[in-house]
């Protein structure tokens, strides 16, 4: 008779149902696994074999099938080892098939039986919970992980034996509560990042500010030792919390990337990934041979920050064109099309020169086209997809000592991104996923508001030939951000001079 064993495996950052189907039957004694398998997967007949034979199970000299199914999606990984076992266990007879009836189960088996964390439990997790499931069978590692989805009884597994005496009592599934979901009081620890802790670059911290309030992309450019690095690492400090929706859209490609494995807690706060120059595209886009996110989808939400940007290889920058646009990015494959969400906020830091100096020319001997040549590693079309550019000059012995202007800090800001983002969500609806940055043409057209001499402002810039059509959109919504922060239903003149002001200026 054949024996049937829910199980799933991972899409993208989606879970795909998956069905283990087992046969013992007269024949040549083998053991046969099909259904469009992965080298992992086909592996999985030798540990399953020894972790049975381990645990006091013989595997009788039989012709015996498995198939997983649908036939027509390949499966990768190694979490199809405990339910292909516990098929062979159900079919032979050694257990009662009753308890594993409508049960997904998960789960790598090592040679002792020892059941081992598996990646992408969190979207199986929300997969189960979709198709009507409620019942888990996860390795204890992956347990907590599970229980963020709600309404699903999880039991977590350290071993074979642990499991199957866990399935001989007769109502095993009613000692097991359901999963009460998301804990909104994990949050992470709070760090020492502190924009107060800067001297001086006071205009550095009003453009981010706004970059953070609107989610704008802002370029960062100033000599060596100003601190572009250090306002760049603490703009997570002052984006808004991310809501509950968010902590599980970002854990689920953290899940999927192995990064949640053995861990407590989901991802609660705001990403923030500072890639090497040296990392290579595939590293930044995702995919590989089994396809999985790159750091563009692990910044989802957050920051993703390239440091010294002119020292990344070209094919490397031209990859984040279509994410900044669409804000997700899709790897292909010669067997399936995987989708990830790619949906950060770009912050990036560069020198204004191959020196670093440039205009200080008591130290910087470098000429126009050398320059030129220098900030055209940033591509045109890159650099049409920044919302702000902001000079970032070195910093006087007065501003160290503390003797000029004010020292913003962190919680002043965060208050004012906090700001602006009500004011934007009570324009756009839902939970707070629209930001100005994010904005499409139609929106603009029913949300911007602007007055006349706001209009004629942009009209004359963008008739002087300096704006794409693409930077004119953007200077539009850098100064609905700009007006948000103020509370102003209407954009005004001054909020457009001040976003016309972050366009990048041509070096003469």
């Amino acid at each position: 008779m054949v024996k049937k064993i829910i199980s799933g495996g991972i899409a993208g950052i989606d879970a795909k149902i998956v069905e283990v189907e087992t046969d013992i039957s007269y024949g040549l004694p083998c053991m046969e696994m099909v259904g469009n398998l992965g080298g992992e997967v086909r592996e999985a007949k030798e540990r399953v074999r020894v972790a049975l034979k381990n645990a006091g199970f013989v595997i009788p000299p039989q012709r015996i099938t498995v198939n997983l199914s649908p036939a027509d999606w390949r499966k990768e990984g190694t979490g199809y080892d405990l339910p292909i076992a516990l098929a062979l266990l159900s079919a032979m007879e050694q257990i009662e098939y009753r308890a594993l009836e409508q049960v997904f189960i998960v789960g790598e088996l090592g040679l002792n039986g020892e059941i081992r964390g598996v990646r992408g439990i969190l979207p199986m997790a929300m997969k189960v919970s979709e198709s009507g499931l409620r019942k888990m069978i996860v390795p204890k590692d992956n347990e907590k992980e599970a229980m963020a989805i709600a309404g699903v009884k999880v039991f977590g597994a350290e071993n074979l034996e642990c499991l199957l005496r866990f399935l001989k009592n007769e109502n095993c599934w009613d000692r097991i509560e359901d999963s009460t979901g998301y804990v909104s009081d994990a949050i992470c620890e709070a760090t020492d990042n502190d924009f107060a802790d800067i001297f001086g670059q006071e205009a550095a911290k009003r453009a981010l500010l706004i970059a953070a309030a609107g989610f704008h992309n802002i370029v960062l450019c100033g000599p060596p030792g100003c601190g572009k690095t250090m306002l760049s690492k603490r703009v997570p400090e002052i984006l808004p919390p991310m809501s509950e929706r968010e902590c599980l859209e970002v854990s689920r490609i953290y899940s999927v990337a192995g990064l949640l494995l053995g861990g407590d807690k989901l991802i609660t706060k705001r990403p923030f990934w500072s890639p090497h120059h040296s990392t290579t595209p595939v590293a930044l886009a995702g995919g590989g041979r089994m396809a999985g996110p790159g750091i563009l989808s692990k910044a989802h939400k957050g920051v993703l920050y390239l440091d010294e940007v002119v020292h990344f290889s070209a094919e490397t920058l031209e990859m984040l064109r279509q994410p900044m646009e669409e804000r997700k990015i899709t790897v292909a494959r010669n067997f399936a099309a995987y989708e990830y969400p790619a949906n950060f906020m770009l912050v990036v830091s560069m020198n204004p020169c191959p020196c670093g100096f440039y205009p200080d020319f008591t130290r910087c001997n470098c000429t126009p086209e050398q320059i030129r040549r220098y900030r055209e590693r940033l591509s045109g079309p890159i650099r049409d997809r920044i919302d702000l550019f902001v000079d970032v000059p070195q910093v006087t012995m007065d501003e160290i000592k503390g003797k000029t202007g004010k020292k913003t800090g962190s919680e002043e800001m965060k208050k004012l991104v906090l700001r602006a983002r009500c004011f934007q969500q009570k324009r756009y609806g839902g939970d707070g996923d629209v930001c100005n940055a994010l904005l499409s043409v139609k929106q603009m057209e029913q949300y911007l508001n602007p007055k006349k001499e706001a209009t004629d402002v942009m009209d004359k810039a963008f008739e002087r030939g300096k704006l794409s059509l693409r930077g004119y959109h953007k200077v539009w919504k850098v100064a609905r951000t700009i007006a948000d922060i103020e509370e102003s239903e209407y954009i005004e003149r001054k909020h457009v001079t001040e976003a016309l002001s972050y366009r990048e200026r041509k070096i003469e």
